[in-house]
């Protein structure tokens, strides 16, 4: 997300580089709310709507973390085509239309359309297509040219000038000094190849009503000493999974129809990004994950692995199964105070706070994805292995909280974080619950830490004014409470599941879950297009911050699960429809986050320039949006399933296919007065409402 500090330079977002020394503002990351971004990672290919590669600000072919190709600028009969359309076919691919007037043409018509199909993978298509009444013969020329930069140096527009080329059998080839190789080959072959100006040519004589193609393949080469490993910027590519058991396999059959036809759009666009954003460790084919989003976050971030896996597990608990593996092969071991930490990054946390550590959230995440991947139908025989891992992360709790009894967040120093403890008694209360279940200790020692936060949680963190009160954002050294109100405090709602459905204890007493649902459904936090990450009468309130007033999607989602299942749904139901009727305007592909202005009559939601998009938790927070209208809780453990959908039925009429519980498919339908009913469920569940 914007504002990581990463570990990992290839992963994180490019912060603004300093100002130069002769005074003037260096290069800024570049924008890319106006871009068309298709991804199959570990490749991906960005340009504006035009289809043009034109070399400037992030346009090129990527793969691996670096731009094979900046520029492929398509000239037809000496001009560039006039641009009609470009947009998203799918998550991988983009098509760009345009048209050309050739001196065939008798009137103002134009009698050439030109057709660009782009493929992530580095593949392009050019149609011409001719109209005229009679023969046309149009010159046809492609500029190409590479740079061969990192992406974390096209971001901040420190690349550096283009490589010469040469001619290379049916295109062009270029190369660092690294032995780092890009090569474009075109098919039919170019007529005519100019390397030093980087053009290939080719004379095309199209009859009317007439087609003629080019296709060009795009590839990188890089030597062995060079090659990402599987935990670095985009993971090596995808190695084959047991057919039918990958998660883009399982989730190709969920489906959502209903009254609003924006459902099944928000569906389907949101299962294609996780899809396009899926990889898979080279040394362990089965273990798959999500990198947290292009262009800037190309590789596995803790924190947002873990709220993608988990948000998703409606789809099928593969993913969840290696997200969880793969991070348990990360934890720090040993006897230091880091025994059981899941290594993460510094994040930003907005105006009020010192940046937070992302490998706290996902130490304390780590519990409760295992727990609740258990009671979607995760198998014993996955989950045995991960114990140890669980166990390492709730005696990193037990030891982070010392004498305090509050988890700090970074550790050792803190501040210690409201959020932060709403995570960690959740993974307190899930962890005890998944280790008892197994006969393990620990069980009783973690329940009675959750049990005691709680009573200092609401006598400490929670600020009395004449409103009614409100939850501290974070306490500082000596106890002094931050008082600033934004989206986190949505996390105090979300619970977790327990056995028979059953959802685990909240921090907060029912009054003040009454009060924090009214606050969240306040304008000043409820912006009409989802939840605000601060509320907008708080000082330092910037739309555009990350955390300092934008909407993020993820929140958002968590804040409607949280208010539907303690029962608020006119909050929840409003939240609900402000995040979708945003996706509407975002073409149905959410950003992970976009402007918090407020809503007025007319108005659209406004794009945050740099956000990625598409985002792992933002898409799988658009599922979990729309999957919380049916509320399913599984216990598959104890033989059960039950369906509580939202009585306001926000969404209308919706019926959901090709959802996973216990592994087998799971189909139900809510009626438009929020009756549930299940039409497909595995052999031996007891269904529940």
């Amino acid at each position: 997300m914007q504002g990581m500090v990463p570990t990992d330079p290839t992963v994180g977002r490019p912060a603004p580089p300093p100002r130069a020394a002769t005074g003037r503002a260096a290069p800024t990351p570049q924008p890319v709310h106006r871009a068309l971004i298709c991804v199959s990672m570990p490749a991906f290919a960005i340009s504006d709507e035009h289809g043009q590669l034109t070399g400037q600000g992030l346009d090129g072919f990527y793969r691996s973390g670096r731009r094979v190709l900046a520029r492929c600028r398509l000239r037809v009969a000496g001009q560039d085509p006039l641009p009609v359309q470009g947009q998203l076919v799918g998550a991988d691919r983009a098509r760009f239309v345009s048209t050309v007037r050739t001196s065939a043409d008798p009137g103002p018509d134009p009698g050439v359309s030109v057709e660009r199909l782009r493929h992530a993978d580095g593949t392009e298509r050019i149609t011409l297509r001719s109209a005229s009444p009679r023969a046309v013969r149009l010159p046809v020329e492609l500029a190409v040219g590479t740079d061969l930069a990192e992406l974390a140096a096209v971001g901040t527009g420190l690349a550096g000038p283009e490589l010469p080329g040469s001619v290379h059998d049916s295109g062009m080839r270029w190369a660092t000094t690294g032995g780092i190789h890009a090569v474009v080959a075109a098919d039919p072959a170019p007529t005519d190849t100019l390397a030093h100006a980087g053009l290939l040519r080719w004379d095309v004589e199209l009859d009317p009503g007439a087609a003629h193609s080019i296709e060009l393949r795009v590839r990188l080469e890089t030597p062995p000493a060079t090659r990402p490993t599987a935990m670095g910027a985009a993971a090596a590519a995808p190695a084959a999974a047991p057919p039918g058991q990958s998660p883009e396999h399982l989730w190709r059959a969920a489906r959502a129809q209903g009254d609003d036809a924006r459902v099944e759009d928000l569906l389907r666009t949101a299962l294609g990004d996780l899809c396009g954003l899926l990889v898979r460790d080279r040394g362990h084919p089965a273990d798959s994950y999500l990198v947290a989003g292009v262009p800037w976050r190309c590789g596995l971030a803790p924190a947002e692995a873990l709220w993608a896996a988990r948000l998703t597990l409606p789809l099928g608990t593969r993913l969840a199964a290696g997200t969880l593996r793969t991070l348990a092969r990360t934890q720090r071991t040993g006897r230091g105070s880091d025994a059981g930490h899941i290594p993460g990054s510094l994040r930003h946390s907005g105006p009020h706070l010192p940046p937070g550590c992302t490998g706290v959230e996902a130490t304390l995440l780590f519990p409760v994805v295992l727990a609740e991947a258990r009671r979607w139908g995760l198998p014993d025989r996955e989950v045995g292995p991960l114990l140890d891992a669980v166990e390492g992360c709730l005696r990193w709790l037990l030891a982070a909280a010392g004498e305090s009894g509050f988890i700090p967040d970074p550790a050792p120093g803190g501040p210690y974080r409201c959020e932060t403890q709403a995570h960690a008694h959740r993974a307190a209360l899930l962890g005890a619950d998944l280790l008892d279940a197994y006969g393990r200790p620990g069980g009783a020692q973690a329940r009675e830490w959750a049990a005691a936060l709680r009573g200092r949680f609401r006598e400490d963190f929670w600020i009395d004014d004449l409103a009614g009160g409100r939850p501290a954002a974070a306490l500082l050294a000596g106890g002094r409470p931050v008082a600033h109100l934004g989206g986190a405090a949505a996390h105090l709602l979300d619970t977790g599941l327990l056995g028979g459905g059953r959802l685990a204890a909240g921090l907060l007493d029912p009054a003040r879950t009454e009060q924090l649902a009214r606050l969240l459904g306040s304008p000043a936090l409820d912006s009409g297009w989802g939840l605000r990450s601060l509320g907008a009468k708080e000082p330092g309130h910037n739309p555009f911050g990350h955390r300092g007033g934008a909407v993020r999607v993820h929140e958002t989602a968590v804040a409607v699960a949280g208010l539907a299942a303690a029962g608020y749904e006119k909050e929840a139901g409003a939240l609900l429809r402000g995040a979708l009727d945003a996706a509407q305007h975002f073409g149905h592909r959410l950003p992970e986050m976009y402007a918090g202005e407020q809503r007025v009559t007319g108005g659209v939601p406004l794009p945050h320039p740099a956000a990625c998009r598409p985002a792992a938790v933002a898409a799988a927070g658009a599922a979990q949006l729309l999957i919380t209208a049916a509320g399913v809780r599984p216990d598959v453990p104890g033989g059960s399933v039950a369906v509580r959908p939202m009585h306001t039925a926000p969404l209308g009429a919706v019926q959901f296919t090709g959802l996973r519980v216990a592994e087998q498919p799971f189909a139900l339908r809510v009626s438009r007065l929020g009756l549930g009913m299940v039409e497909e469920a595995a052999d031996g569940l007891q269904l529940g409402g």
